[in-house]
This record gives C-alpha cells, structure tokens and sequence, in this order.
C-alpha cells in the first residue's frame, strides 16, 4: 500500500510598498495587509514573489511613460519578470488616486475596485491578457469567478 504524500501548495513571497505614509495610511483604511495578501493568493496560485507597490500620480505617470511610453497615470501596471508552472517574479504598481477616482467615477466601493484591479494585475503576472476579444472574456470569467469568491459582485456590471 502506497500512502499519498501530501502536496504543500508553493510558497508566494508578497512584498508591499508604499510610495508614501500618506499613501500607505489611506490605503490602510481600505484594506489591511493581511487582506490584501490574502486576495493576492486568492488570484495566484503559484509560488514565488510578488511586490505590489501603491503609489502616487507623479510616480505612476513617471512609470507609465518610461515603460509603455503614455503619458498618464493609470490605475494599475504589471511587470512580469519570470513565470514557470510552479513560480513567478512580478511587481505590480498600483496608483492609488487613479483608483480613487475610477472608483468614485463608476460608482463603486473603493475596496471592490482596488480587490478587482489586485486581482487584474495578478493575472497579467501569470500571462493572462485583453489584447484579444477572446483573451479578455477568458480574463473578464476568470476575474468574476474569482471576485465572486472572495465576496465581490461583477465588475463588469
């Protein structure tokens, strides 16, 4: 008789950053860090490390126009540096205003809003993208089903 060896899920290092007291003190008031953690794995199931940093609307457009070359903040950038089946290696830099506002825009809970564009940023770590009508339904599913079980309505409603 063959006991089964029980599988430890792989290890996912989580790092957040904040790009100012201010900022981490606004965002603490929105979700804890354990909570954020805990929706980052809920999104990402595989092992490795993940830096999530949250910063301002100068850093945010700084980083737009470096890297994709567009000069705006926008609300979430996603750098992805090494994935495998069992591991990844990615920063994720939230702008917190443009979340904000985005938020108050359409009419949404902050918290869901920033839960949903955690969660977006953890699947383009993981090679998911909306370049494509049926790359984004793929995403927009995966994304509802996930909100969904963490206790978020649709975003897409």
């Amino acid at each position: 008789m063959s006991a089964k060896k029980k599988v430890n899920p792989p290890k996912l290092n989580i790092d957040l950053q904040y790009a100012s007291p201010a900022i981490e003190s606004t965002l603490r008031k929105i979700a804890s860090p354990a909570l954020i953690k805990k929706w980052v794995k809920s999104a990402t199931p595989l092992g490795g490390l993940m830096t999530l940093r949250f910063v301002n609307a100068t850093e945010g457009k700084k980083l737009n126009r470096a890297f994709r070359e567009k000069d705006y903040a926008t609300n979430v950038l996603t750098f992805p540096y090494e994935l495998s089946k069992e591991e990844l290696i990615a920063d994720i830099i939230f702008c917190l205003p443009i979340l904000q506002k985005e938020a108050k825009e359409q009419d949404k809970l902050l918290k869901a809003h920033l839960a949903h564009l955690i969660l977006h940023g953890c699947l383009h770590a993981q090679g998911y993208d909306h370049e494509s009508g049926k790359d984004a339904k793929k995403m927009e599913t995966l994304e509802i089903q996930i909100l969904q079980k963490m206790g978020f309505a649709n975003p897409y409603q």
